[in-house]
């Protein structure tokens, strides 16, 4: 029973050093990949509406503007930091949005 102990006491230390040093960091990258989603969905919507003839109406110049320089900006931090997800993740995502615009203006 003692050297169960010993070992339980070795496992809670190091759940308790993983959480401490390596959890807030996995939080930190995944709440980032996260958001990069988010700024490609944001359009989304409304192209899709517009390509489905619910609206006519485009989204404002100026927020696709600023999303996209968003994502620019990430997709060169991404390559600084060589992240490979992001880098992925962005530059689909960029794919995606220039198709649906493609679409749209073909339509």
């Amino acid at each position: 029973m003692e050297k169960f102990l010993e070992h339980f006491d070795t496992f809670v230390t190091g759940m308790k050093t993983f959480f401490a040093e390596k959890f807030s960091h996995i939080s930190a990258e995944a709440i980032g990949w996260v958001a990069v989603l988010v700024l490609h969905c944001a359009t989304v919507p409304t192209w899709i509406a517009v390509m489905k003839g619910l609206t006519d109406k485009m989204p404002g110049v100026d927020i696709i503007l600023m999303v996209w320089t968003a994502l620019v900006l990430l997709f060169v931090k991404a390559i600084l930091n060589k992240d490979m997800l992001n880098i992925i993740t962005i530059g689909l995502g960029f794919a995606l949005q220039a198709t649906l615009m493609a679409l749209i203006f073909i339509k």
